[in-house]
């Protein structure tokens, strides 16, 4: 495992010199599972590349072939503009993600200085500056970017971001648990499957804000949980386990796992002193007028 990942590092590092010499390149930052440590044959590298102008595509065309490649697909512009590859001579698999160094700082603020929350994934950009390996900095930007990063998750932080994403697991009318139900149904497999992966979304969002750590994202959410966040949903790893593995069932089954899961998270966030307010609760609050 550390010999793939000095491998990996090896290659990162070579991807990150022909990179620098470009003016408009301020810093470049080592993310992912390269830093996380959990190196496995499919990890790849994500360099991310903070600019002040786009790279011209025939300049990075260029460093891709100089390196050489199986296979490339540049100019990506799906998820804001990238580039990847597989390395020829390690078969190791390159992405590179371009950021523009106004737009990630105003995203750092608006979480570390303004405390806006989203819908899901409130501070993963958050996460990847403050666990990045810096490779390249021509001036320091990044370096006093990460220090920024090293902040305390701060508190009005943590209150915004369960109350946007709370209520949205199944207290208000149009809650995630609301659309689940509906759609099972209707036997609607894809709105199930689309419904229960944002209502995870915002649940892990809670739960990281909770323990009051920067959201990773997507991948490893269960293991990366139950490693760091010191406050867990009894059972909440086998309940998670279990939604996902009743889903092809598209039955009321699914709803109960659902609740189970649910119910331990509201638990532990009364335990820790946040209000909650079950559905049945809120309509009974509403027709008493409440």
């Amino acid at each position: 495992m550390e010999e793939q990942n000095s491998q990996h590092l090896k290659l990162a590092r070579r991807i990150a010199a022909q990179f620098s010499v470009f003016q408009n390149v301020e810093a470049i930052g080592l993310a992912g599972s390269q830093i996380g440590g959990v190196v496995d044959q499919d990890s790849d590298i994500d360099l991310y590349l903070y600019t002040t102008e786009v790279i011209p595509l025939s300049e990075r065309r260029a460093i891709v072939e100089s390196g050489g490649a199986t296979r490339a697909s540049l100019n990506l512009k799906f998820w804001g503009l990238g580039d990847e590859w597989y390395d020829a001579a390690t078969g190791i698999e390159v992405d590179i993600i371009y950021w523009d160094t106004a737009w990630i700082a105003a995203q750092l603020e608006r979480v570390l200085v303004r405390h806006q929350a989203s819908v899901g994934y409130s501070t993963c950009f958050w996460h990847t500056i403050r666990n990045s390996l810096i490779l390249y900095d021509r001036r320091g930007w990044l370096r006093q970017l990460k220090a920024q990063s090293a902040a305390p998750f701060p508190e009005p932080l943590q209150r915004a971001i369960i109350a946007k994403n709370h209520p949205v697991l199944r207290q208000v009318i149009p809650s995630y648990r609301h659309q689940i139900e509906k759609a099972i149904r209707r036997q609607d497999l894809v709105s199930i499957n689309h419904r229960v992966m944002a209502l995870l979304a915002s649940y892990f969002d809670v739960l990281f804000a909770l323990n009051r750590i920067p959201n990773p994202g997507e991948k490893r959410l269960l293991k990366i949980a139950a490693e760091r966040c010191e406050k867990l949903p009894l059972g909440m790893i086998a309940q998670v386990e279990g939604l996902l593995r009743a889903l092809p069932s598209a039955d009321r089954g699914l709803i109960e796992r659902l609740d189970e899961l649910l119910d331990g998270l509201d638990q532990l966030l009364l335990v820790e002193g946040f209000t909650t307010e079950t559905p049945r609760t809120r309509r009974e609050n509403e027709f008493d007028g409440k």
